[in-house]
């Protein structure tokens, strides 16, 4: 894909952050964009070891820990809409500090929550209406996306509590459940999951490798998230966007007994690829006899055709295991078929 292609994508993908209308709702100057070192080794080795960098504004925010702990402190914790008699200047301090923004896109809270303060993090997500709670940064993370990547519990529940958006997708894609499915972040995605009027959506929804959550789970053989899905609701049987494979296809090539085990019992096991591929066809090409007999004893037809017009026992290649598995009614004695001979 073209770069223009992908960013148009990304655009057209990525809902209002907030930051706009509330902006309109303070008429706010301009938000601020501080510049200057960031400088926090201990997150940032845990941020960048193996993975793209989280933190947008590493080297370029002059927002330190220290100073986010006083930030947070010259704050009127109560909340904005409780406040009985507010003060003019703290009034528009606190207007200024919500609308502050680093050059990458961060809020304060983005900062805090990359530095592990989870603290302070809570303590701005009480003071931050939903529209800032919801602000995306340059690569499209909302807090809720970081929060649950650094597993910080605590802070997705009262995240989730306050009604952010669960169906903001990052620069790839990925909400923050496919994150948690990915990575396995079984509390997260159980605060997620949680009496949540939108899960559904979000459980229909895929990234750009055309994923969702439960082909996450399944990629990644996140057992406990499967069944924590599955228990909430996701479809088995869809597709992902690239060639149509459901989770029990994903298992199958993986031949991840304890998947197919945890998928049979609702998925559609002759669910077809795009190219006509059932399960069957898939654990019979890769000489898997024990997930193979699990699929036939399950009921799999073993008649179905791909589009190169094989049956599953076409691709059994002479394995005598797997063939002994399929039912043969072409076999003649005497120049006479014998129908419904098994070997």
């Amino acid at each position: 894909m073209a770069s223009s292609t992908k960013d148009e994508l990304l655009e057209d993908s990525r809902t209002d952050s907030g930051i706009d209308s509330y902006r309109s709702i303070l008429k706010s100057e301009e938000p601020q964009r501080p510049s200057g070192d960031f400088s926090s080794s201990g997150s940032r080795d845990k941020l960048s070891a193996g993975e793209e960098r989280l933190d947008s504004a590493y080297n370029s925010s002059s927002i330190t820990v220290d100073s986010l702990t006083e930030i947070v402190k010259d704050l009127n914790l109560a909340p904005l809409q409780q406040q009985q008699e507010p003060c003019p200047e703290a009034s528009e301090q606190d207007d200024t500090l919500l609308t502050t923004i680093t050059e990458d896109g961060d809020t304060l809270l983005h900062l805090a929550i990359i530095h592990n303060e989870v603290e302070i993090a809570q303590e701005l997500t009480q003071i931050f209406p939903k529209e800032v709670l919801d602000i995306q940064n340059n690569l499209y993370q909302t807090p809720l996306h970081l929060a649950t990547y650094l597993n910080l519990t605590s802070v997705v529940k009262d995240l989730v509590n306050k009604g952010v958006s669960l169906e903001l997708q990052d620069q790839d894609g990925n909400t923050a459940l496919h994150l948690a499915c990915q990575h396995g972040l079984v509390e997260c995605a159980s605060e997620m999951t949680f009496s949540r009027s939108s899960l559904s959506t979000v459980l229909k929804m895929q990234n750009w490798r055309g994923l969702a959550c439960l082909h996450l789970a399944a990629l990644y053989r996140q057992h406990q998230i499967m069944k924590l899905l599955m228990k909430n609701g996701a479809d088995l049987n869809i597709q992902e966007g690239t060639s149509g494979k459901t989770a029990l296809h994903i298992a199958v090539e993986l031949h991840d007994v304890t998947s197919v085990k945890l998928l049979l019992p609702g998925a559609d096991m002759d669910s077809a690829m795009f190219n006509g591929c059932t399960p069957l066809h898939l654990a019979v090409g890769r000489q898997d006899a024990a997930i193979a007999n699990l699929l036939c004893q399950s009921g799999a037809d073993t008649m179905l055709r791909n589009m190169e017009d094989e049956t599953a026992l076409d691709l059994a290649d002479g394995n005598d295991d797997i063939m002994a598995l399929f039912p043969f009614d072409d076999i003649q004695i005497s120049g006479r078929s014998v129908a419904n001979v098994t070997f």
